[in-house]
């Protein structure tokens, strides 16, 4: 009997290895698996961000994928939240990529060349691409210096406090489009 009860044991032991071996992923897989959920994620506020533009500010649909995938990847590259990167270039340009300004500005974010020489040599501030980036790239010198503070980098980019309150509140404007929509939260009724 107690060699029955061993055997048992030893067989419930394996079968339950055997289960946790086979549901076990490699961190590769999940990490994979991580990887393209957040790439579905982008892709999805991505193609919201495009949708408000071209609706809310009368851009082709093609021009305002290009503005998003550049403002997705900037965010992504610079750590800021697309929304900023979105509210600046709305207060800026108005999503125009010709635009021109004083000193020169260039662009959706209104890069001055002369004030960046280094950084914007070998861009075309016309492109959306480049300007994002390179004014991506300024406001994150500028938070930097300003130690995280986004009132004071947001003042230093565009010269005055009226300027950094006027960015903050068109933030919250371009929240929603800049955050990918979750499924539907599954509540399960309490144990009884």
């Amino acid at each position: 009997m107690r060699r029955q009860i061993l055997l048992l044991l030893l067989s419930i032991s394996l079968t339950q290895a055997a289960v946790a071996q086979g549901s076990a992923q490699p961190a590769s897989d999940a990490y994979a698996q991580d990887a393209t959920t957040q790439d579905q994620k982008t892709q999805q506020a991505s193609h919201k961000i495009s949708e408000m533009i071209a609706r809310k500010f009368g851009v082709a649909r093609e021009k305002a994928q290009t503005i998003a995938a550049a403002v997705m990847s900037s965010a992504s590259r610079y750590s800021l939240p697309p929304a900023l990167l979105l509210a600046i270039i709305s207060i800026e340009s108005r999503f125009k990529e010709t635009a021109k300004g004083p000193n020169n500005a260039s662009g959706l974010m209104q890069v001055v060349p002369s004030a960046h020489k280094t950084l914007v040599r070998n861009l075309d501030l016309y492109d959306p691409e480049d300007n994002i980036a390179a004014g991506s790239a300024i406001l994150n010198g500028y938070l930097k210096t300003a130690q995280g503070d986004v009132d004071s980098a947001l003042k230093s980019y565009g010269g005055s406090r009226a300027y950094a309150e006027k960015v903050s509140l068109r933030v919250k404007s371009f929240e929603s489009a800049t955050t990918p929509d979750v499924g539907p939260v599954l509540v399960s009724a309490p144990a009884q």
